[in-house]
């Protein structure tokens, strides 16, 4: 029996997603919102976390990092995370936190349940109709960190905010800032936000 939670903003959508991959054989599932997401990796010790990156609550960089707590007495769960084409800022962000199951939103749900059973044998799985958006992932300029910092930027946090949901100081978060506005050429941070939303980075 493969344990799996599914993390999903949207109670609608997560509860029939649940429900769909209750019926498949092999599979215990549970669902979570991301704002309960580490908890539940904590009690649950799941097998496979399956992830929807888009998250809808606000917050422009889901943290991936509640997914696989240090600490908690085993292995981190396997990633499996649902994304699109479209935003190659979130798969670069997921393929650095270790994702080993990449699954397009816009694709079949068999395909999720490939993937769950694909990485919960610790083997990678990548839903092809991604490959666009990994080449223009792999062209980004930005690192993890900036892109964490412009995500949170674009969802109109200060730099005390952004400081205090990073752990970071207010000068090192102006450094990256500056960073992110010299790489992508903008003007300034308005315009960093503009273009990187334009390539979707954020």
């Amino acid at each position: 029996m493969i344990r799996v939670l599914l993390v999903h903003d949207a109670c609608l959508v997560r509860s029939v997603l649940a429900d769909w991959l209750r019926a498949e054989p092999g599979l215990d599932v549970a669902d979570t919102p991301w704002r309960a997401a580490s908890a539940r990796v904590r009690s649950l010790c799941p097998d496979v976390c399956a992830a929807d990156l888009e998250c809808g609550d606000g917050h422009g960089a889901p943290p991936l990092s509640d997914l696989c707590p240090p600490g908690t007495g085993g292995r981190p769960p396997a990633l499996v995370v649902l994304a699109g084409a479209s935003r190659p800022g979130l798969l670069k962000r997921a393929a650095e936190a270790g994702a080993l199951g990449f699954v397009d939103k816009a694709g079949s749900p068999d395909r999720l349940v490939r993937a769950i059973r694909r990485v919960a044998e610790g083997e990678r799985f990548v839903d092809p109709s991604l490959g666009f958006g990994f080449l223009k992932a792999a062209q980004m300029p930005l690192t993890r960190r900036e892109l964490s910092v412009l995500s949170l930027a674009a969802q109109g946090a200060s730099i005390a905010e952004i400081a205090g949901s990073l752990h970071l100081s207010h000068g090192t978060v102006r450094n990256y800032m500056a960073a992110i506005t010299r790489k992508t050429g903008a003007r300034n941070r308005v315009d960093a936000i503009r273009i990187s939303r334009g390539e979707g980075w954020v």
